[in-house]
């Protein structure tokens, strides 16, 4: 690290954090909208399921639109240390995922690794700096607790102090990275990176990924991550959590496409060939490329229905007047075997295993779901939601106009998910401001207000899109055959960061106790469940009930779109960045040296 950078960073850390004002973070209960009271049958879990079950997976997900910017690191390390300290328990995070949307620009993204490094490094820096930060902070409160024991244990023999165990694994970290990359992936501009406070304790990852652009390209899309994990390298109990990170298409008009989307996720996003999990069952595919379904270029849109036009207006419900329209929009996928009889329940079993409602797994979505309160752009003069608490128009006011949640409790999208109850503003478009004059913020930039050692940025929402809540994390819990009240996943945080100079989102990020329950036991009891998935709250179990079924031609598919991708990217690169002017200027110059140097010859 240079001097210039590590003086500037050391200024951002050790500056007083101001409370937060009206447009910063806004802290939220401690708990999930999740109500099942349901016990488990003692002879679901066996003892070792019931000892594994005490063990927890301490995971921070994070989702950020990076608007094709490379951040600044000083400053996105500053909030993300105000975001472990939120709720922090025990310390760091087990494990951290990023979901990071537009992470790059499209040139670089599409050819692949080699040009999203530099990105990827940006964050991983990032995570580093605000994770040794936040455990010197920790380490410099315990060492006033001596007597208290929190940071040092007596010897019995000698009768002497020594750092406790846990003080010295915070002093050993902050000399070194807290954190390792795991794995980072992404598919065009939507990628996915996973770190690890002990890599060893993560035994297996997988990989998949899904386009939802032109020929199935990736400019919006879906990565996904499955990732087996124990409590430590000793430990014999491990648990699943399938992690994805996804764009979906943009634009307030777009409610059908983003349906449509989520669908291809759930029938596209596969960890395996699905014509190798069940060999010889599926032909040929002769559909070709499915149509554009990422909203790219959409300019005008076609104009909501009566009904939702009447809802947009009253803020009430809009989904059962879009719910018949995204029927008849359904993701085909092949629901007879090529001898034209019906899946066989083994082989309907062996493509739900490799998708992403595997039902001995987690499951987190994390992304800019791009989901709007209105499906029309705002008229002249608009009110916007406010972040003023005594506002009749204060954000909350706003709340119940969210697409997600009304597609969601419909089961047009993400039937079966939970998301922890929303407490902080919107997250998307800003418009960042030189100068404060018009800002929305205007007297606390004014006030010098901080979050987090960091200046307030000026802000105000771009007049030609409504304020909407489109970064969103949200999961799928326990298995109601295996949840109780106090073993399910508990929430410890969900909240947004302050707004950043180099985007126009604001970053949002969930942190959770997962409790460590074996695939085996997870799947116990899977078949009495599916016999009664008629009745209530196993109808909308997406492991039971999938919404799709899987797409087995999606993998051929998604290689042929890979190669369009690197036809696209290198065109991009040559004609659209200053080193592919460079190569292609050098590349000329050598083809017509060469051609005088032929002619003398």
């Amino acid at each position: 690290m240079n001097p210039p950078l590590a003086r500037n960073t050391r200024k951002l850390f050790t500056s007083s954090t101001t409370p937060n004002d009206d447009s910063g973070p806004i802290p939220i209960p401690v708990s999930a909208n999740i109500t099942n009271d349901d016990m488990t049958p003692a002879s679901v879990l066996s003892s070792s399921s019931a000892a594994s079950a005490a063990a927890a997976l301490d995971l921070l997900i994070l989702t950020f639109n990076c608007a094709k910017n490379l951040i600044d690191v000083p400053v996105f390390a500053a909030h993300l240390q105000g975001a472990l300290r939120q709720n922090s328990g025990d310390g760091l995070p087990d494990l951290v995922a990023f979901s990071l949307q537009e992470v790059a620009p499209l040139s670089y993204a599409f050819i692949g690794s080699y040009f999203l490094n530099p990105y990827y490094a940006k964050y991983e820096e990032a995570l580093n700096l605000a994770s040794s930060r936040f455990l010197e902070e920790q380490e410099s409160s315990t060492a006033d607790l001596v007597d208290e024991g929190s940071s040092y244990e007596r010897e019995e023999e000698e009768g002497l102090l020594k750092p406790s165990k846990k003080s010295q694994q915070q002093s050993q970290a902050t000399q070194t990275k807290p954190y390792t990359l795991v794995r980072a992936k992404n598919v065009g501009m939507t990628a996915i990176m996973l770190f690890a406070r002990d890599p060893a304790t993560v035994t297996r990852v997988e990989e998949a990924e899904c386009g939802f652009g032109a020929a199935d390209m990736g400019n919006k899309g879906a990565v996904g991550l499955r990732v087996s994990w124990r409590k430590d390298r000793d430990s014999r109990d491990e648990t699943e959590v399938t992690l994805v990170a996804t764009h979906l298409a943009a634009m307030e008009w777009n409610l059908k496409k983003r349906n449509a989307n989520w669908r291809s996720i759930a029938s596209g996003l596969t960890f395996g060939n699905p014509k190798e999990a069940v060999p010889g069952v599926f032909g040929e595919n002769t559909s070709g490329p499915r149509a554009d379904q990422s909203g790219a270029g959409d300019k005008v849109g076609p104009g909501p229905s009566a009904a939702t036009a009447v809802a947009d207006a009253s803020g009430s419900d809009s989904s059962e007047a879009t719910s018949e329209a995204d029927d008849e929009d359904e993701a085909g996928q092949p629901l007879i075997t090529s001898d034209g009889e019906s899946l066989a329940p083994e082989h309907k079993a062996a493509l739900k295993d490799i998708s992403v409602f595997k039902p001995s797994s987690y499951l987190f979505v994390a992304g800019d779901l791009n989901y709007r309160i209105s499906s029309t752009t705002p008229p002249p003069l608009s009110i916007f939601p406010s972040f003023d608490p005594d506002s009749p128009n204060h954000y909350s006011t706003f709340l119940p106009r969210d697409q997600l949640t009304q597609e969601r409790l419909a089961g047009c999208a993400f039937k079966g998910m939970s998301e922890a109850p929303i407490s902080f503003g919107p997250t998307y478009k800003y418009n960042i401001l030189e100068k404060p004059d018009e800002a929305v913020n205007e007297e606390a930039v004014r006030a010098g207000v901080e979050h987090d050692g960091v200046p307030e940025v000026p802000w105000k929402f771009a007049p030609h899109r409504w304020p909407g809540w489109c970064d969103r994390v949200l999961y799928l819990d326990l298995p109601s055959w295996l949840k109780t009240k106090s073993r399910k996943v508990e929430v410890k945080a969900y909240n947004s960061l302050p707004v950043v100079k180099t985007s126009d989102h604001r970053a949002v990020f969930l942190r959770v106790q997962i409790p460590v329950v074996s695939g085996e036991n997870m799947r116990k009891g899977l078949e009495m469940e599916e016999s009664n998935s008629d009745d209530g709250e196993l109808s909308h179990d997406p492991r039971i009930n999938p919404p799709v079924l899987v797409d087995a031609h999606a993998w051929e598919r998604r290689e042929a779109a890979r190669r369009k991708e690197l036809l696209v990217g290198m065109s991009a690169f040559l004609w659209s960045t200053q080193e592919g002017a460079i190569l292609l200027g050098t590349m000329v110059l050598l083809g017509v040296g060469s051609w005088y140097a032929s002619r003398g010859w």
